[in-house]
């Protein structure tokens, strides 16, 4: 995204191709249902009323602050409300773009997250309760089974495509995602994604979203950082407050409280707690119920802020980042500042 980002402004004129976007979307969304297992499930089920008091409160204390911000103007839009959203931070992206928020700034604000929430988190399982992190290296690329990896492929195909034919917002992720979760869950397929795969998804995901970058928006997401640090570390510091509670009203270790109601990063705080002696299903567990409940409120959610916003300050939604040429996108900029018939 980085590197992206500083062709772009430095005007080079380089475009991700929409297939080739897409079937990274498919991947990543393959790769969070392959995260939703039974063990999670049972775990919901015997503490259910607890796991949605405490998802429930982290979604409307973001959703505050969003909504703070984008009544100050600090950013535009529903921007502030996906760009706090606790969820997977592509997750978010996709949906925000699908849902008219700014893209870009909804990738810096939820990378800018997942990079504090995940720093916090290391910090307090190493120096607070003496904990380590893994010291394996990672295997790039492994043996593959090869059914296994087929079984993937054609989740990923057919759950993006009946997504797409069923106009469903971000549905080239989320088709991938509900399928599989329901198919992974029920043992009807295994979902094998090698390193290799995923990181190549991740770097053209990075790529679209920095080739949308522009100077002007570059400048508008430096301008914001002050106010979006804090944003985040009230987020932090009100998760904090629910751990809290977690260790005095529930006896829960205080490691484990802390990173069950970190503010996302999931996949981090996976690494932190298997390398911790914590709860590691009560972990994932309310980490992936809020991912869920996150990606089924947000559209309603967004859509009760757009209405509470001025007008004039919700720009009209653009197609997600990488999908248009540039003249297409200035075209999109002037017919919203009325400079063409």
């Amino acid at each position: 995204m980085i590197a992206a980002i500083t062709v772009e402004i430095q005007g080079g004129d380089i475009r991700v191709p929409r297939a080739l976007l897409y079937a990274c979307q498919a991947v990543i969304g393959c790769m969070i249902a392959r995260a939703l297992t039974p063990d999670i499930l049972v775990s919901f089920l015997g503490r259910w009323p607890l796991f949605l008091g405490i998802v429930s409160s982290v979604i409307v204390a973001s959703s505050l602050i969003g909504w703070t911000m984008s009544r100050w103007h600090i950013l535009p839009g529903t921007t502030a409300v996906w760009g706090l959203s606790p969820g997977a931070a592509s997750a978010m992206v996709f949906m925000a773009g699908a849902f008219g928020a700014d893209t870009q700034l909804v990738a810096f604000m939820q990378y800018l997250r997942v990079v504090l929430v995940a720093t916090l988190a290391t910090l307090v399982a190493r120096f607070w309760l003496g904990s380590h992190g893994p010291t394996a290296s990672v295997v790039w690329f492994p043996s593959v089974h090869p059914v296994f990896f087929a079984e993937t492929l054609g989740l990923a195909l057919f759950g993006g495509l009946i997504g797409w034919l069923l106009r469903i917002p971000a549905g080239l992720f989320l088709g991938p995602m509900i399928l599989g979760a329901v198919l992974y869950s029920t043992g009807l397929i295994s979902i094998e994604l090698p390193p290799w795969l995923l990181a190549a998804s991740y770097a053209v995901l990075g790529w679209s979203i920095g080739l949308g970058f522009t100077r002007e928006i570059l400048r508008h997401a430096v301008r914001t950082l002050p106010q979006t640090c804090l944003a985040i570390f009230a987020l932090i510091l009100f998760a904090g407050g629910l751990a809290l509670i977690l260790v005095e009203a529930f006896d829960i270790d205080p490691l484990t409280a802390y990173l069950a109601t970190s503010p996302g990063g999931a996949d981090s705080v996976a690494i932190i707690a298997a390398s911790s002696k914590v709860d590691v299903s009560f972990v994932m567990a309310l980490q992936t119920i809020r991912f869920v409940l996150v990606l089924l409120a947000g559209p309603a959610i967004s859509r009760f802020i757009a209405a509470r916003i001025e007008p004039e300050r919700v720009p009209r939604a653009l197609p997600a980042a990488g999908t248009l040429s540039r003249d297409e996108t200035l075209r999109h900029v002037k017919e919203d500042e009325g400079e063409l018939d």
